[in-house]
C-alpha cells in the first residue's frame, strides 16, 4: 500500500541531491574554468566521473546495458555528457554569468516541449504554471547578475546550443531508463561523453602540468559529485517521473547557486536576486505538486493493479 508513496519520496530525494550538487558545480567551475580550457575541463571532469562510476559498477557487478538501451545512452552521452559540457564551458567564458543563466534556462522549456512531442508527456496546467513562474525567477536572477557589456554573440549562441543539447540528451535518456538501470545509463553515457572529448587530451595533459592544485581538485570534484553522483540520482528520478517534471525541478538550481555563493564566497545577493530565487523555488513547488483528485487516485491504487514501468 505504501510502495507508490515510498517510490515517490525516493525519487524526490534523488532529484534534490541532483539539484544541490549541480548548483555546487558553479562554484567549482569558477575555479577550474579560470585555469583549464573548455574542452580540457570537460574531458577531465568526464574521466573522473567515468572512473568513479566504473568502480561502483564493478562493486555492484553491473553488466552491460541491454542492446535496446544503447541508442538512448549513445545519444545522451554525445549530446549531454560530451557536447553540452564543452559548449557550456566555452560559452561561460564569453558571456557574463547572468546571460549564461538566462539562455541555459531555456533548457527545461525545451525538455517539456520535446517530452510532449516525442515521449507523450502530459502537460498539466500546474506544470506549465510552475515552469512559467520558475522561468520568470531565472530571468530575474539572470538580470540581477548581469554585468552589462560582458556578453558576445558567440557566447549567447554557445549557451543556446548547450540548452538544446541538454534538452535533447534528457529526452533521449528517458526511454533508455525503461530498459537499463540508472547506474548503467549514467556510466556508459559518461563513457561516451569522455570518448567524444578525447581530442582535448593533449590540452588536458599540458594544462594539468601547470594548474594549481585547487583548480585540479575542483575538476575532480566536478567529476565525482556533480557528474557521477548527481547524474545517477537524476537518472533514478527520471525513470520514475516524466522528463517535463524533472526539467522543471532544475529551476531550483539558480536559487541554490545564489545561496551557496552567499555562504561560500561571501557574495551577498541583492533584493532582486533574492526575489528571483524565491520565484524559482515557488515555481518548482507548483510544478511538482498534484491536484487533490490526483492524490486521491494515487492513494486508492491497489497493489494488484497493473502499473506502468515508468509512471
Amino acid at each position: 500500500m505504501n510502495s507508490p508513496r515510498r517510490t515517490e519520496l525516493l525519487a524526490a530525494g534523488a532529484a534534490t541531491v541532483t539539484v544541490v550538487l549541480w548548483a555546487s558545480a558553479f562554484v567549482s567551475i569558477r575555479s577550474a574554468g579560470s585555469v583549464y580550457s573548455p574542452g580540457a575541463l570537460a574531458l577531465g571532469r568526464l574521466l573522473a566521473g567515468a572512473l568513479t562510476l566504473g568502480v561502483i559498477c564493478l562493486v555492484r557487478r553491473e553488466g552491460w546495458p541491454p542492446r535496446p538501451a544503447w541508442r538512448g545512452i549513445a545519444v545522451s552521452g554525445l549530446l549531454w555528457f560530451g557536447f553540452y559540457m564543452v559548449v557550456l564551458n566555452w560559452g561561460e567564458q564569453q558571456v557574463d554569468a547572468g546571460t549564461a543563466a538566462l539562455v541555459v534556462n531555456i533548457g527545461p522549456l525545451l525538455i517539456a516541449l520535446l517530452g510532449a512531442r516525442l515521449l507523450g508527456d502530459a502537460m498539466p496546467p500546474r506544470l506549465l504554471a510552475g515552469m512559467a513562474v520558475s522561468f520568470a525567477g531565472a530571468v530575474t536572477v539572470g538580470l540581477s547578475m548581469s554585468g552589462g557589456g560582458g556578453s558576445s554573440v558567440l557566447g549567447v549562441v554557445l549557451c543556446l546550443l548547450a540548452a538544446v543539447a541538454y534538452a535533447g540528451g534528457v529526452v533521449a535518456q528517458k526511454p533508455a531508463l525503461a530498459r537499463a538501470s540508472a547506474l548503467q545509463v549514467t556510466t556508459f553515457g559518461c563513457l561516451v561523453g569522455a570518448v567524444v572529448c578525447l581530442p582535448f587530451a593533449g590540452q588536458l595533459v599540458r594544462e594539468a602540468a601547470d594548474a594549481p592544485v585547487l583548480a585540479t581538485l575542483n575538476m575532480v570534484y566536478l567529476g565525482v559529485f556533480p557528474t557521477a553522483l548527481a547524474f545517477t540520482t537524476w537518472a533514478y528520478a527520471l525513470a520514475r517521473t516524466t522528463a517535463s517534471r524533472m526539467g522543471a525541478t532544475t529551476y531550483a538550481v539558480p536559487a541554490l547557486v545564489v545561496l551557496m555563493s552567499w555562504l561560500a564566497l561571501g557574495e551577498v545577493p541583492g533584493l532582486l536576486t533574492l526575489v528571483g530565487g524565491a520565484l524559482c523555488l515557488a515555481g518548482v513547488a507548483v510544478s511538482r505538486s498534484r491536484t487533490r483528485a490526483a492524490r486521491v487516485v494515487a492513494g486508492e491504487r491497489r497493489p494488484g493493479q497493473t502499473r506502468r514501468s515508468t509512471p
